[in-house]
């Protein structure tokens, strides 16, 4: 489908985000002309374009915000117009091309003139300005005309009135209001919609100065008096000042494709970003918005391909591929940083019938090694494949990126990605840690490494093959909000799942049922209880873990008639073992304080064929 107002009308399209936020970032300060890097680093913006594209942007909004001969003139380039205009076209177009897909190249116009001098520039002389731009940008084959950021209302009507005279291309014409819900020149939305619907607009909507909540809100407005497909572009919020030399953005990715699903559900037909936005909230957004529109499966949930082939990503990825059924034991890291203790069990382990080692998170304050340095041990060491947690928790987005990088060089193919707890100590033992990103964003940073993208949306010059898991808990006291927290994981980039330890199995099954749309297989982790004391301990003071009263009642029972509770608990993890063979693709057998002959008979359940 090339024709942008035909396609408008039949599907949700996903705009890209800022230009200048990254143009930013990239070290260009805040006064010079963005416009006039198509010529001088063409290759950064380049880069920002394709960034976009891999992001998942249906359309591709040229670098010529400020374009126009007044704008230009005003930092010495006014000769070089047609030039500036031409060349941000055609890096638009290279990305475009290089998609494989239908991507849309809008020519983005801004208002003549900045608000400073719009009362020292006439009509005329306004409109003069956009035509001569819209030309060039017709002429270097533009697929519509983008006129964005508009505060006052008879500005844009005169634009558009000159776009379509002087190109006859669709046109999307946006305006900007405050939080107060009007354009800074007083306009309501039903204001703005009702004069556009005299002009020959293709679409309309809203754009910049506000982030995603007042965006939502104007567009509501807007929806209840036109007709015409509506576009939003909120800012990421509000920005900060740093250091005096260029603002900075801090709103989170989940949060921003939220509201812009929202939209979308209230008849928006263009989402995507403006000031702050970053190829992450596009990606985001894309990824919310999938299952809206059936034309858009190729980007959405099922139908996103690996990063790898399985046989690149890990014997796990394969081994799911190929349908078998998965033997898992996890370890914990040994307190002291003792590797070989570590070797000499998973060892013993893997003898006993396990195929392959999780390293689960360190856990308290104490000296220990990390996982993924244990992981990346126990397969030279041992031979046998692992897979490594890696935690959030008082890491920075920066530091959990070089340490995936590093660990992806040395060979870690399979991660799982959780935000972790941090250790309880000092004066105030149950203060938080410190995070950046939690679990969803951590799979999102790695999902991103294996498209080639840094944390920041740029491209990488390799792209990693992580095979890339999550934790889900059935047992959590909100289902529903678990299994919606599981889908953003999902949505994010996790292809498998493992689960918190179960002892019942009654929301594991209602878990995998509404689950099973997704695709994603599922490990169903199982911890041998020690005795009622361990069991009513977790029943009634551990957040999150569901341990029926039948348990309860035959632990209870047992060590009164003088049973081993150890041996009770192990006799319901494998009932639970063996169960759990008909739900899931593999279980994950919690190896406890080193003792390899509970842990052996549990893998023992596991390899049992049911019937």
């Amino acid at each position: 489908m090339s024709d942008f107002a035909e396609a408008v009308r039949e599907r949700l399209l996903v705009c890209d985000g800022a230009m200048g936020t990254m143009l930013h970032a990239a070290g260009n300060s805040l006064d010079r002309s963005l416009p006039e890097l198509n010529l001088s680093n063409p290759d950064l913006v380049s880069t920002v374009h394709e960034s976009y594209v891999d992001a998942g942007a249906d359309i591709l909004l040229t670098n010529t915000f400020g374009a126009s001969r007044p704008r230009l003139a005003e930092h010495g380039f006014s000769g070089d117009i047609g030039e500036i205009n031409r060349a941000g076209v055609r890096l638009a177009r290279q990305a475009a091309r290089r998609a494989g897909r239908q991507v849309f190249v809008g020519g983005s116009v801004a208002p003549a003139v900045s608000t400073g001098r719009r009362n020292q520039v006439g009509a005329a002389d306004r409109a003069a300005a956009v035509r001569e731009q819209v030309l060039a940008l017709a002429d270097a084959g533009v697929d519509l005309l983008v006129l964005e950021t508009f505060g006052y209302l008879d500005e844009l009507a005169e634009a558009v009135l000159t776009a379509a005279t002087a190109t006859g291309l669709p046109i999307l014409a946006q305006a900007t209001f405050t939080s107060e819900g009007r354009t800074p020149g007083g306009q309501t939305p039903r204001e703005v919609a009702t004069a556009l619907a005299e002009l020959d607009v293709t679409a309309l909507g809203v754009n910049c100065t506000v982030g995603p909540q007042r965006t939502l809100a104007v567009a509501e407005q807007l929806r209840r008096h036109t007709t015409l497909p509506l576009s939003a572009q909120p800012n990421a919020g509000l920005p900060r000042r740093v250091r005096g030399r260029r603002f900075e953005y801090s709103l989170d990715h989940d949060y921003f494709a939220r509201y812009a699903r929202r939209c979308a559900e209230r008849g928006v037909s263009i989402v995507g970003g403006c000031c702050g936005t970053t190829p992450g909230h596009i990606r985001a957004v894309a990824a919310a918005v999938s299952d809206l529109d059936v034309r858009r499966t190729s980007r959405g949930r099922a139908a996103r391909p690996p990063a790898a082939a399985p046989e690149e990503q890990g014997g796990l990825a394969q081994r799911f591929a190929e349908g078998g059924f998965v033997v898992a034991a996890e370890i914990a890291p040994p307190r002291g940083g003792v590797a070989d203790e570590a070797a000499e069990l998973a060892t013993e382990v893997r003898q006993r019938g396990a195929e392959l080692i999780l390293v689960s998170a360190a856990g308290g304050a104490g000296a220990q090694l990390s996982s993924t340095s244990l992981a990346l041990h126990l397969q030279s060491e041992v031979g046998i494949e692992t897979i490594a947690t890696v935690t959030t928790w008082d890491k920075t987005i920066m530091t959990l990126q070089a340490d995936l990088l590093g660990a992806h060089a040395f060979g870690t193919r399979t991660v799982v990605c959780e935000t972790g707890n941090p250790p309880l100590r000092g004066d105030y033992p149950n203060a938080d840690g410190i995070w950046e990103v939690d679990s969803v964003g951590l799979v999102e940073l790695v999902a991103g490494l294996n498209d080639g993208r840094d944390c920041d949306g740029l491209s990488l010059a390799t792209k990693t093959s992580f095979h890339i898991g999550a934790r889900c808990n059935p047992g959590a006291e909100d289902v529903d909000a678990e299994i919606a927290r599981t889908r953003a994981k999902i949505a994010a980039g996790a292809q498998f799942l493992i689960t918190r330890p179960v002892y019942e199995l009654t929301t594991l099954r209602w878990m995998v049922a509404e689950l099973s749309d997704e695709g994603v297989p599922i490990l169903v982790a199982v911890s041998p209880l020690s005795g009622f004391a361990e069991a009513e301990f977790l029943a009634y003071e551990v957040p999150d873990v569901t341990v029926p009263l039948s348990t309860l009642s035959t632990l209870a029972q047992r060590e009164r008639a003088g049973d081993d509770g150890r041996g009770v608990g192990l006799l319901l993890a494998s009932e639970l073992v063996e169960q759990a063979r008909s739900l899931a693709d593999g279980v994950l057998v919690v190896v406890r304080e080193h003792d390899v002959d509970a842990a052996a008979r549990l893998l023992a359940a596991a390899t049992t064929a049911p019937g």
